[in-house]
């Protein structure tokens, strides 16, 4: 089984392949993300679905995005020649298809490929059916596939398998298409006509990027990667490509992250925004908008990539799970529990896209009106928080920040009558006073993660970000000194201590890099900028060869843990990045206005120095 980092994903803004270093697409849910799998080998064996296209006998391999793109470009070097695989998925196409095109570079590659397709989650074999010399489909149920290459394939142990050499400009395709079974077979596509249409949209999407130099070589890959987990048809972003990889290999923790989470909204939005992705952020802002329409109480955490209510949790008993980490679950439990943080990111949302010039929500004024009348009788109430917990519900101190936020921002938006901003004013301050009260421990000053602990929550990390209380303040310091000590572990921040039995599972857990990025914000609020370029750096060099990063990382093992590639992880890493250019620029300048003013006082001086010189010589 390869490690998690050493999988790449392609994608049509539909959904996505992952894909490892050996030439194996091994995830793959289709026709969008949170499809069910027919290529599951990574939640279990490659009998669960897989597609291998790979060098006969010994070779060894490099790989890179083609240019700011998602296609993946495989160097592959043998005793006899050097091939290149340029792997992609069409973004504009009717149906998504994965195309593989293997060139020839120098001299001969003798090359096979292993084709198995395993429709349900890699339990449904499906009928294969040979049409004519180059097209053959696999059939299950509501579901076909196509695929159409010149390379003769013959049936092996339920595998499709076939041979094939490329010499020198020499080039083999190789074109799989999903449909549903009860509509006549997809057209074909030319493989080389869709590479060149691929590359165009990947460098015309690029070239919004308003960010320059070092600083866009450092976020690109994660522009990229939440440009692939978005869903075109609606708009929707998914926190993940993939289902139940383990926050701690072996463990339980595996969890289905193909959905759309409402606490990313704000991060992704500035995200988009401050890199210049306008249409981007107002699809985003639009989708989230859309979703949430109804009573506040009927609010979820987490939506399917079309709005979809409906996540219903199932384990599959037929998969081994990654690395042997049972019980292998899609859909997301989740979804039902009340998380108040979402209210204040809603919020926080609707505020930053007013700053950025998005066009005004439709309803927004009600909607806020609706929410904040429910926060204002519900505030009091114990949640789950932003961890999904599954034991009893706390009363959480980012919770309960984050609706102290939802009437900040709302007694701050324009277009509100006096009254209400008097009104959400006085709502605001009675939240922030209760924290405070309830939410600091008593002897070490810090925040706590919920009333009457002593434990200790990276979230809290977000409060100096949303304006809860200044960088310098004594309970902020004192948080990060805190959670500097307890929950960083080899330099990487945790969550918060899963020993204290509060999520109510098993303990244990990699670092979450997300955390570790916020840390990095939290440096630069405080003026650490040598701190905060030491963790950045090192929070870099944790992404894989192409640039992606999951959920955690094993500081210990050395190894990513979690579903990949990972929004949240990217997004952090945008945000902290574009905080980083942001404060250098601000200190040059200030270095540059301190030199001027500098500059002035020594000419005042000289000045000065001259007039009294002229004076007296005239005295004379």
């Amino acid at each position: 089984m390869a490690r998690i980092e050493d999988y790449a994903m392609i994608g049509d803004c539909r959904t996505a392949a992952i894909v490892g270093r050996d030439g194996s697409i091994d995830w793959l849910c289709v026709p969008r993300f949170d499809s069910s799998a027919c290529f599951a080998a990574l939640l279990g064996t490659h009998d669960n679905g897989r597609w291998l296209i790979e060098a006969v006998g010994k070779s060894r391999s490099t790989r890179a995005y083609v240019g700011e793109s998602l296609m993946l470009e495989t160097i592959i070097t043998t005793a006899t020649g050097k091939a290149r695989v340029t792997d992609f998925m069409p973004p504009k196409t009717l149906d998504s298809s994965i195309v593989r095109i293997v060139e020839g570079l120098e001299g001969r590659v003798d090359m096979r490929t292993e084709i198995a397709i395993r429709f349900d989650y890699g339990l449904s074999i499906p009928w294969v059916t040979r049409n004519d010399r180059r097209t053959w489909t696999a059939v299950s149920g509501p579901n076909l596939l196509t695929i159409r290459t010149p390379v003769p394939l013959r049936g092996e142990n339920m595998h499709s398998v076939g041979e094939f050499r490329v010499r020198k400009d020499e080039a083999v395709s190789f074109v799989l298409t999903y449909s549903e079974s009860f509509k006549p077979i997809p057209l074909s596509i030319d493989a080389f006509i869709a590479q060149d249409e691929t590359a165009i949209f990947w460098r015309n999407w690029a070239a919004q990027c308003r960010v320059g130099g070092k600083w866009r070589r450092t976020i690109m890959p994660s522009l990229l990667a939440l440009k692939g987990l978005s869903y075109a048809p609606s708009g929707g972003i998914v926190a993940a490509a993939t289902c139940s990889l383990p926050e701690q290999i072996g463990g339980t923790r595996n969890w289905d992250y193909r959905y759309c989470w409402l606490r990313d909204a704000t991060f992704t939005l500035l995200a988009f925004l401050n890199a210049g992705f306008t249409e981007e952020a107002n699809v985003w802002q639009t989708w989230l908008l859309r979703v949430i329409a109804g009573a506040p109480e009927q609010l979820q955490t987490m939506y399917g990539v079309l709005g979809d209510r409906r996540l219903d949790e199932v384990e599959l008993a037929h998969l081994i799970g990654y690395e042997g980490s049972r019980p292998v679950r899609v859909g997301n439990a989740a979804a039902t529990q009340l998380q108040f943080d979402i209210y204040g990111e809603l919020a926080d949302v609707v505020a930053q896209a007013a700053k950025g010039g998005l066009p005004p929500a439709p309803r927004r004024r009600e909607l806020r009106g609706l929410i904040l009348r429910h926060l204002e009788k519900n505030w009091i109430l114990p949640d789950e928080g932003i961890w999904e917990i599954r034991g009893q519900p706390q009363h959480f101190v980012h919770s309960k920040v984050m609706i102290w936020v939802a009437f900040d921002r709302a007694s701050r938006a324009p277009g509100t009558t006096a009254q209400e901003r008097a009104h959400w004013r006085s709502v605001a301050r009675r939240i922030h006073r209760d924290i405070c009260k309830k939410g600091v421990d008593p002897k070490r000053h810090n925040f706590v993660q919920h009333y009457g602990s002593e434990e200790l929550d990276a979230a809290l990390l977000l409060l100096p970000l949303v304006g809860f209380l200044p960088p310098a303040d004594r309970r902020i310091t004192a948080t990060v000194r805190e959670i500097e000590k307890r929950l960083v572990r080899k330099g990487l921040v945790r969550r918060y201590e899963t020993g204290t039995g509060v999520d109510g599972l098993p303990p244990g857990e990699g670092a979450f890099l997300a955390c570790s990025f916020w840390l990095v914000d939290n440096y630069i609020l405080m003026r650490r900028r040598k701190d905060a370029l030491r963790l950045f750096n090192r929070l870099t060099r944790l992404a894989n060869d192409v640039g992606l990063y999951a959920e955690e990382y094993d500081p210990v093992a050395k190894r990513m843990l979690g579903n990949f590639p990972q929004a949240f992880s990217h997004v952090a890493l945008i945000n902290t990045a574009l905080n980083l250019m942001i404060d250098g620029q601000e200190r040059r300048g200030q270095r540059k206005k301190a030199g001027r003013r500098t500059a002035r006082k020594l000419q005042d001086k000289s000045g000065k120095k001259k007039t009294a010189e002229r004076k007296s010589h005239g005295g004379r």
